[in-house]
């Protein structure tokens, strides 16, 4: 389905039980809402579930140039208000959980709790060549440039060489992502800075990461 939020148009699935309390998913960078299948059997027995597409990725509009953090936390804001949804669970997992953050952050009130997986506070210095080498392979190659580190980042050799059916599925999302819309959101993450404000965040939340995670760490998440 699709809804116009923040002058954009984005595209979203709720399912669910209709009264349940509502959980919001937000995806990874280079993948789509397609990424929570295996999460909906069981949460769907206890929540509605709302899974979308980040601005620039899946079926959601994917404008050209530079998007920011607080561009998609308006997005995420406007849909929950066309969707007259006044206070949610947050479930973000990388770019997801990033956002999660602003939300926290900006709009506290629409959150009942904030489940940040595999995902960062801020962006280091040192980070932002790599950034822009990631940015510069896509913008001159396309997105199978970037794909094949993007699973290497994201799984385990041992996972990789096991070659499981999920590793075609999100390799696909990964090249199915509007180049447009990887630039711009991976313009976003870059400037990421919540680090200093997240004693602001009154929000129960949960942070969980991978032990083997090499793109978001442990040290990350213990900042």
């Amino acid at each position: 389905m699709m809804i116009e939020a923040n002058g954009i148009n984005i595209h979203y699935e709720l399912s669910g039980e209709k009264h349940a309390p509502v959980v919001v998913l937000g995806h990874s960078l280079a993948c789509s809402q397609m990424m929570w299948w295996p999460q909906l059997e069981l949460l769907e027995t206890l929540f509605r579930v709302l899974r979308y597409d980040t601005r620039g990725h899946g079926q959601s509009e994917a404008p050209p140039g530079a998007y920011t953090l607080e561009q998609l936390v308006a997005d995420a804001i406007g849909m929950l208000d066309a969707l007259k949804l006044d206070q949610v669970h947050w479930v973000g997992l990388s770019m997801g959980g990033m956002i999660g953050q602003g939300v926290a952050l900006g709009h506290p009130h629409r959150l009942s709790s904030l489940v940040l997986a595999d995902t960062a506070a801020i962006i280091p210095a040192e980070a932002q060549p790599v950034w822009q080498e990631r940015i510069d392979a896509a913008r001159d190659e396309g997105m199978q440039a970037v794909a094949e580190s993007t699973l290497e980042r994201w799984f385990t050799p041992d996972y990789l060489k096991r070659n499981p059916p999920e590793i075609d599925q999100i390799r696909q999302q990964i090249l199915d992502t509007p180049v447009a819309g990887y630039i711009g959101c991976s313009e976003a993450i870059r400037k990421l800075n919540y680090l200093s404000r997240l004693p602001e965040i009154r929000t129960p939340t949960l942070v969980m990461v991978g032990a083997d995670d090499p793109g978001t760490p442990v040290a990350a998440s213990e900042a």
